[in-house]
């Protein structure tokens, strides 16, 4: 049994597993399409463009949902909306087991995506809101490490099982992992805050009026398209090499693995390096993952690219998403919507965009056009960080 003072920090941890755990799965549903977009392709007759477009909506719905689940949040609370959204995304993981054809399975991702976009960034509200900022960048970085795990088990994981039990048993894993979800978070409390009774329009305003967020907000976008948007085509570049599902699958997951072991670094150094300072490392690891296989696509250099985009994740997304909990601290919830919207919007973005010179199969053109953006962003990302945290500085006390 903890003892009354040991209880509260045993408290934060059950909330922290729990939200771990729905972030996890999110996550999971979220990264496992990437290594079936081929074999989606076969079985149902497609072209890889055409189930692209499968990933794209996803991504899209997953997006333009984020406002839209944290204006909710601010109404009825953190826990309800990602009951409400994990009970709506087990229906459409079974509906996509199901699915008879590539238009059935489009609308069922895409309800899925549009469910799941409410976890990660109803959790990451929920940190914001119970742990106090000198902090909350190690829970954030817990997140990501949970989110990480996520993304290698489905990376990995969809390969095998496209294998050797067939894709569609991948929707109905993650459907069912909602449905357990959906009961263990009755157990999670509440944050203390009352809810929101303001207009929402009028919240969206007031942050759409902070030059902060707008950088932030910019600097996400192209962070969704460099980053998520292409990393969809690590699995179909290691396929087009000959592998089978299960090898691009386990490739592929090297970002996740990369983003959990990074993630144990970023959590020792947050207090003792800058945020500026942990933002241009990621921006370099970036820089690296794409200048590796644009040089020349092969398995090792693939798996390069993986492991230090996992690294870019770990240093230089959770320094942003850590940005976005505190830029327009009294509409936090509302700001890290648009935050998470953004990013799926600019995945969606990239993956669509990406699809027609991937389906020729040039897949080094794609990361070289990633490399391009990314320098902008590591560069410019670094330099905002930096002068957001001398504008932030109080004013030296009078003598």
């Amino acid at each position: 049994m903890p003892s009354p003072v040991d209880a509260p920090v045993t408290n934060a941890r059950r909330r922290l597993r729990l939200l771990q755990l729905a972030a996890l799965t999110s996550t999971c549903d979220r990264f496992a399409i990437a290594p079936l977009l081929v074999v989606i392709g076969l079985d149902l007759g497609a072209p890889l463009a055409a189930v692209a477009g499968v990933a794209s909506v996803y991504f899209l719905a997953y997006g333009l949902m984020q406002p839209v689940w944290g204006m909710v949040s601010d109404r009825i609370g953190r826990v309800r909306v990602m009951r409400l959204a994990l009970l709506g995304a087990a229906l459409a993981g079974l509906a996509s087991a199901l699915a008879p054809n590539l238009l059935v399975l489009g609308i069922s991702r895409t309800v899925a995506g549009g469910c799941f976009a409410a976890i990660i960034p109803a959790t990451l509200v929920y940190v914001g809101d119970v742990w106090p900022p000198a902090v909350r960048q190690r829970p954030l970085s817990d997140l990501l490490a949970a989110s990480s795990l996520g993304t290698a088990a489905a990376t990995a994981g969809a390969g095998v099982l496209a294998d050797v039990v067939g894709w569609r048993s991948v929707p109905a894993v993650t459907g069912v992992a909602g449905a357990v979800l959906w009961l263990a978070l009755a157990r999670l409390p509440e944050p203390d805050r009352a809810p929101s009774t303001a207009n929402p329009l009028r919240s969206i305003a007031t942050v759409l009026r902070s030059r902060w967020a707008l950088v932030v907000f910019v600097l996400v976008f192209v962070e969704g398209v460099a980053v998520l948007g292409v990393l969809t085509y690590l699995a179909p570049a290691v396929q087009a090499l000959g592998s089978s599902a299960a090898v691009a699958g386990l490739v592929a997951a090297a970002f996740g693995v990369g983003s959990l072991g990074w993630s144990r670094i970023v959590r020792l150094l947050v207090g003792r390096v800058s945020p500026a300072g942990l933002a241009a490392v990621g921006g370099a690891l970036l820089v690296a993952s794409w200048a590796v296989p644009a040089v020349a696509v092969t398995l090792p250099t693939v798996t390069a690219a993986g492991v230090l985009l996992g690294g870019s994740w770990a240093f230089l997304h959770t320094t942003l998403q850590s940005w976005a909990t505190e830029v327009v601290p009294g509409e936090r919830a509302t700001t890290v919507a648009l935050f998470a919207a953004l990013l799926f919007l600019g995945s969606a973005a990239g993956t669509a965009l990406a699809a027609p010179t991937a389906e020729a199969g040039a897949f080094a053109t794609v990361f070289r056009v990633a490399l391009v953006l990314s320098v902008p962003l590591a560069l410019a990302a670094a330099v905002a960080i930096a002068r957001y945290g001398r504008a932030a500085e109080p004013a030296p006390a009078p003598e």
